[in-house]
């Protein structure tokens, strides 16, 4: 049984990748059938048919020979190959008094039309077939127009017409449902790489606010010790411990963010939750200890009174995972350009203001007037801000302040995209 069930598939491979050796087979096949059919004589008795009363002759020989042949390119023109098997059959109804079954070339010839192709050619050159050789057979046949040998040639035709029409739709079918996988597997490979994308443009965006900040903090502190070294060592040994703080911080977060593109099955997975407003104190307190006085004002909702306090995190505001930490990179990233770009002596207001079904997170600063950095200067810290707030559904302005300083005002919703409130 294994020896045949691998058999019949290599064979079939093997005979879809050599047609022409099937057609040979076949027209070999048709060649002895219709010369062992010639021998039958289907009135040779009153009981019935005998066979070997009769012998077919030379000419009818010739005319089962070339039938068969033609069979040989019926794939390669199909309707030639039905004509030519046709007109062989009309002679030899025409000419023999008992006419062999050279038929038999034209009701494959007819079924190989049908197979390949379409619907309306099958029926127009089906109906002719019938007709013309139908016809044919009733007015030159040795029996009466109402034989059995005559309804026969109609049955035959409008079979394999029939038969050859079954194949073509069904083989349409399977090709249609084929396709639909294929088209269904890119469809999913597409997703899967666009998914990939995005999740790498979410981690640059990480590592980016992450290193940006904490880089800035570490400059300024060194350059505060690298200062006062030498007169007040207790403050640049105050100044040294915050550089060891933020570097100590920006390597677990380098930590947790890399350890996204981990793989599930890999050792050390990172469990440490994301960023968010809960930590918005912490992110503070690095500012203040660098030299960056920050206020912060908070409220839930837009009854709740507005506080401008030195520190407390807005506990009271509940966002989805990706807005929430979307806010904390807004605020670290403006909150890091302020204190690159606006000079010393600059100060800084952050607000965060929970409207209806959005939130507004704004950072004000009081520096030098500066135009909106551009992207070809290689920064990238707006851009990662409003492609981060575009990717939520929301809206980013990032202005300079009538009469000095930086204003960055971002509106995100307050609700997930799957319409779940947080």
């Amino acid at each position: 049984m294994t020896t045949l069930d691998s058999g019949f598939p290599r064979g079939r491979q093997w005979l879809r990748a050599h047609p022409l050796a099937f057609d040979a087979a076949l027209a070999l096949g048709a060649l002895i059938c219709m010369i062992t059919a010639s021998f039958a004589d289907p009135h040779g008795s009153p009981n019935g048919p005998t066979f070997g009363d009769r012998t077919p002759d030379i000419g009818s020989v010739g005319l089962m020979v070339i039938g068969a042949a033609a069979l040989i390119l019926r794939r390669r023109d199909p309707l030639a190959v039905l004509a030519f098997t046709g007109a062989v059959t009309l002679v030899e109804l025409i000419v023999d008094d008992r006419p062999a079954p050279v038929v038999m070339s034209a009701v494959i010839a007819v079924y190989t039309v049908a197979a390949r192709t379409d619907r309306p050619t099958t029926w127009r050159v089906g109906l002719i077939t019938m007709a013309v050789l139908t016809g044919a057979s009733m007015l030159f046949g040795p029996t009466p127009w109402y034989a059995q040998e005559n309804l026969g040639v109609f049955a035959w035709t409008g079979m394999a017409a029939a038969a050859g029409d079954a194949v073509r739709s069904r083989r349409a079918f399977v090709d249609a449902i084929r396709e639909r996988a294929e088209r269904a597997e890119r469809t999913r490979e597409e997703e899967a790489r666009r998914r990939v994308a995005e999740e790498r443009l979410r981690i640059a965006r990480d590592l980016h606010d992450v290193v940006a900040h904490h880089i800035a903090l570490v400059n300024v502190q060194a350059g505060v010790a690298a200062h006062v070294m030498d007169k007040r060592p207790d403050q640049a040994k105050e100044a040294l411990g915050h550089v060891r703080a933020a570097s100590r911080s920006a390597l677990d977060e380098l930590r947790a963010t890399v350890g996204l593109l981990r793989q599930s099955g890999d050792p050390e997975a990172p469990t440490e939750p994301a960023p968010g407003l809960t930590v918005l104190d912490e992110l503070l307190t690095t500012f203040r200890n660098a030299g960056l006085p920050v206020e912060l004002a908070c409220a839930g909702d837009d009854t709740a009174p507005l506080s401008h306090r030195p520190g407390g995190a807005p506990t009271a505001l509940r966002l989805p995972a990706a807005v929430d930490l979307a806010a904390y990179r807004i605020i670290q990233e403006a909150l890091t350009n302020v204190r690159k770009h606006a000079g010393p002596g600059a100060k800084a207001e952050v607000s965060v203001i929970r409207v209806g079904r959005t939130v507004e997170i704004t950072v004000l600063d009081n520096g030098v007037p500066q135009p909106t950095p551009s992207t070809d200067t290689g920064g990238h810290g707006l851009l990662g801000m409003r492609e981060r707030v575009t990717a939520l559904g929301g809206t980013l302005t990032a202005a300079p302040r009538y009469g000095g300083g930086f204003r960055v005002q971002a509106i995100l919703p307050a609700t997930a995209r799957t319409g779940e409130d947080a």
